[in-house]
């Protein structure tokens, strides 16, 4: 793939953990078949709730006082859907069981108060579920997305979008070390994919209108393990003939600091996630020259945004940090029992 504005890029945590990080296998096969049901978990896992509730306080400390109320976070487990206030870092009702032979995976705002939530099943398959919650941010019910699937592996490094209409879904599945995106129709289940044959990472998926922006982070061996070499926004055109992921622009080689960047809805501006020594940052692009435009917010953290997460309206943005806790520009989420989230 092409090259566009190559300001070098130095690692971060993220970056050294992508360095050491061997390419997953298959989802953790899990019970056959997928139930027609939602079950209600009233029982929280040990393990994922201690972080969450050693941290409720300091969230309450840090409001938000504008953009979403809640965030939706998938467990690392896979097995339950969380919803977690973002003012005070408290769970909100009981969370929300995957349904039987599946895997959580990835989340994503869907509109209108629902999210879209990717599953893994035994069967190589990657399906699709709409979680809703009530106006009070309970979970109101679950429910398949009839005639959506993806065939390949979801895996940490897949990801997730659905379009400002919530009309279709981007998906990212991976062979070996090699990744395809899948553009499907939530309505109809029609699908198109981009393949490529180059080794890498498709991250920080992001939809302004009809194309789709997304970092890509080659992979080469060093030293006998997979590196992350550089990390590049590209944008796709998927209007456009499907094929071969190389049809996709270059938008800007990310700055030094950073491994995440999205396209806003209309396209214009890039939006970066840097984490420098102590401070994580928050800032605009042009995404016609590559130049620096305006910071959006800026916090005293030692954390580097693995990615920025907008809600349905594009106008309010959640960076995920990598350590375990979600930035907006207001405060902190206690996310450590998160393997993805949403708002």
């Amino acid at each position: 793939m092409d090259g566009k504005h190559t300001d070098s890029a130095s690692p971060s945590r993220v970056v050294r953990y992508w360095r050491r990080a061997v390419p997953l296998g298959v989802a953790a096969a899990v019970a056959a078949g997928i139930g027609g049901g939602v079950d209600l978990v009233h029982r929280f896992q040990e393990d994922d709730d201690k972080p969450a509730k050693a941290s409720a306080k300091q969230a309450s400390d840090q409001q938000d006082t504008s953009g979403p109320r809640y965030v939706v976070g998938v467990r690392r487990t896979g097995t339950a859907l969380v919803v977690r206030e973002v003012k005070t870092g408290r769970d909100v009702g009981p969370p929300v069981a995957a349904p039987q032979g599946q895997r959580f995976r990835h989340i994503a705002a869907g509109g209108e108060g629902t999210y879209v939530v990717s599953a893994v099943t035994d069967r190589r398959k990657v399906v699709f579920n709409r979680l809703r919650l009530d106006s009070d941010g309970t979970p109101k019910d679950l429910a398949a997305i009839p005639n959506v699937t993806v065939d390949g592996t979801a895996t940490a490094w897949s990801d997730l979008a659905v379009d400002r209409n919530g009309d279709r879904l981007a998906s990212v599945t991976y062979r070996g070390q090699t990744g395809r995106v899948d553009v499907v129709s939530l309505a109809t289940g029609e699908r198109r994919s981009w393949t490529t044959r180059l080794p890498g990472r498709i991250t920080n998926l992001s939809w302004a209108g009809s194309t789709l922006s997304f970092v890509w982070n080659p992979v080469r061996t060093v030293n006998g393990r997979p590196t992350v070499v550089s990390h590049q926004l590209r944008r796709l055109d998927t209007a456009g003939p499907a094929g071969d992921l190389r049809v996709s622009k270059a938008v800007m080689k990310l700055p030094k600091g950073s491994v995440s960047a999205i396209l806003s809805h209309d396209g214009r501006t890039v939006v970066v996630g840097v984490g420098q020594g102590s401070e994580l940052t928050l800032q605009t692009y042009s995404s016609a020259t590559g130049q620096p435009a305006q910071v959006l917010w800026k916090r005293q953290q030692d954390a580097t945004p693995a990615r920025i997460s907008p809600d349905a309206t594009g106008h309010h943005l959640l960076a995920v940090g990598d350590d375990g806790r979600l930035y907006a520009r207001g405060g902190a989420v206690p996310a450590q029992d998160f393997s993805d989230a949403a708002w």
